[in-house]
């Protein structure tokens, strides 16, 4: 019996009976420091709203994953060790970035952080992933490339994994959907590591979920004036940017110790991300057309679009959750039916098109306003 296989449904029900216990002290607790996010500006929400729910997320994480590792081994040593023996070095180095970052999203919470500091420090939690070993080093033809050089996939892999940790935190924008994205990213991922016994990185998948769910509740169906609303704050999307991007390479990587599960692994992992990545995309590229800082903030993200169309926070989280499902979906049924370019070039496709709709419903409201 492998009694990894059991550890992992029960270290994710311990990291939501922890969350579910630790978000509302931590609640209390900002409540009494007034640590809260303020409103104004271009944030929607209302009411004063406490802003640590992500202090919580890497303690719970490592202590989970941490304790259901020490009880297997007490039953099954030798799968504990075969299992880590492979991936050791990545896992250590894993949490040193974890930790850089986790560091600077709690000061930037308490009492605000410098973006290039931040950004300094993204890079370097990045560059950890490479030093264990672990980078993009096969594209499985896209665009007709396959294996890549250190000196491609190296930069390459710190390049995303900046850019999906920020992707993330830039999507933060409503009550759900930041958390709701890596929910279904989370599953997506954890599923395929599952399928293809890589039990270590389904555990930390499914025990990253584990901690979302309460804080999903609290965050969407919390009220200010009971005191029972948190948001993720920096140090939230930070810790989760940075598991997602580590999973989703972990996924793509053709080292012996993870065989890729098909030839289009590089696009059943990033599918998971892809409302994020290209909103990000979108928003860049429509500040370099309208001569903007690519980053000053604007309401130009794919939220902002919906709650310009008319809908309310919730119902546009909804829409944009359904989205990833749609592209996840897609991915998963025709990587194996289309060439990997054309299923890529689909996905922008698919994306443009949505964003064409959504530009005509929002002209249409806006002529119907004009008109007397």
């Amino acid at each position: 019996m492998n009694y990894m296989n059991w550890a992992i449904p029960i270290a994710f029900l311990l990291a939501v009976c922890m969350a579910r216990i630790i978000i509302p002290q931590v609640i209390i607790v900002a409540v009494k420091k007034n640590l809260y996010d303020e409103p104004g500006g271009r944030k929607l929400h209302k009411g004063a709203v406490p802003r640590l729910g992500g202090f919580s997320f890497l303690p719970i994480i490592l202590f989970s994953l941490a304790f259901m590792l020490a009880i297997t081994y007490q039953y099954d040593s030798v799968i504990v060790l075969k299992t880590m023996r492979t991936v050791f070095p990545e896992m250590l180095l894993l949490i040193c970035g974890l930790l850089f970052l986790y560091l600077i999203g709690l000061w930037d919470d308490l009492i605000g952080a410098r973006y290039r500091i931040k950004f300094i420090v993204q890079i370097l939690a990045a560059s950890f992933i490479p030093v264990s070993g672990l980078w993009i080093n096969n594209l499985y033809g896209l665009f007709g490339i396959h294996y890549l050089t250190p000196w491609l996939g190296i930069p390459l892999t710190i390049f995303l994994i900046v850019f999906i940790v920020n992707a993330l935190n830039l999507i933060d924008g409503i009550d759900g959907l930041a958390s709701g994205l890596s929910a279904i990213a989370l599953v997506v991922l954890g599923s395929f590591f599952l399928l293809s016994q890589a039990l270590l990185f389904a555990m930390l998948a499914f025990v990253t979920l584990g901690v979302l769910l309460p804080f999903f509740y609290y965050n969407v169906f919390g009220k200010t004036s009971r005191n029972s609303k948190i948001f993720m704050g920096d140090t939230g999307s930070l810790t989760l940017g940075y598991i997602l991007s580590f999973l989703a390479i972990r996924l793509t990587a053709v080292p012996p110790a993870l065989p890729p599960l098909t030839e289009g692994a590089i696009m059943i992992a990033f599918s998971t991300l892809l409302v994020p990545i290209f909103d990000v995309c979108r928003v860049m590229l429509v500040r370099l057309r309208n001569k903007k800082h690519l980053f000053v903030a604007d309401n130009n993200h794919i939220h902002h679009k919906f709650l310009k169309m008319g809908y309310s926070p919730r119902a546009a989280m909804v829409r944009i959750l359904l989205m990833s499902v749609l592209f996840c979906s897609l991915n998963i049924l025709f990587v194996h039916l289309l060439n990997i370019t054309l299923l890529f070039l689909i996905n922008i496709l698919l994306w443009g098109s949505l964003h064409r709709w959504f530009s005509h419903v929002l002209n249409k409201r806006a002529l119907k306003i004009t008109l007397p």
